[in-house]
């Protein structure tokens, strides 16, 4: 049985970097994967991390190439590379580009590019403001075909009650759910 393509894209939530990283380095010995990076996730050097470091960790672990501009993303769709493309994270500016078809980064293009062969996308969200001004995207994009979220909760009620984190341990199951052309449940998750 061939491995499932995966396109898996990190978005700017370089809070969360470190646990995607993980996340991608786990899903590679599932999937045949090909990285993705927004142009300025594959570019920031941030409190959490040198930007280097975490492009050199992805290419190692796939062994291949980062997909970082729209040029390298658009062909994506043509060709039919991929049977799915997870965002994980995906941040509210992505959520907002998407919901309301945006199309100008690495990202966004690898997305709209998949979504022309109507293949699954699976959203990983993490943002503050998940629960505030990207609550309609969130809702645009939850009633889309061939979008589907990852498990979400609130990761700080407290202190940051508009925002949301996905369960990346459940990826691996959204995804297969996704390529059945369902949405996994619970959506509302509880925290790890």
């Amino acid at each position: 049985m061939e491995r499932l393509r995966a396109g898996v894209a990190l978005c700017g939530s370089y809070c969360t970097f470190r646990n995607a990283v993980a996340a991608f380095e786990r899903l590679c010995g599932e999937y045949d994967v090909t990285p993705i990076m927004s142009e300025r996730s594959a570019a920031t050097d941030s409190r959490f991390g040198r930007a280097e470091d975490f492009r050199n960790r992805l290419m190692s672990a796939s062994g291949r190439e980062i997909v970082d501009t729209v040029v390298k993303a658009e062909p994506i769709g043509p060709k039919g590379l991929l049977d799915v493309v997870i965002v994980m994270p995906c941040t509210g500016n992505t959520l907002a580009k998407l919901a309301n078809g945006i199309t100008d980064s690495a990202v966004t293009m690898a997305v709209k590019a998949h979504l022309r062969n109507e293949r699954p996308v699976v959203l990983a969200v993490a943002t503050n403001d998940a629960l505030g001004a990207n609550a309609e995207n969130i809702g645009k994009l939850l009633a889309r075909k061939h979008i589907f979220f990852v498990p979400f909760y609130q990761d700080d009620p407290v202190k940051k009650p508009c925002s949301l984190a996905s369960r990346l341990d459940l990826v691996e199951d959204t995804v297969a759910a996704a390529m059945e052309g369902r949405q996994i449940q619970p959506l509302l998750a509880e925290a790890k």
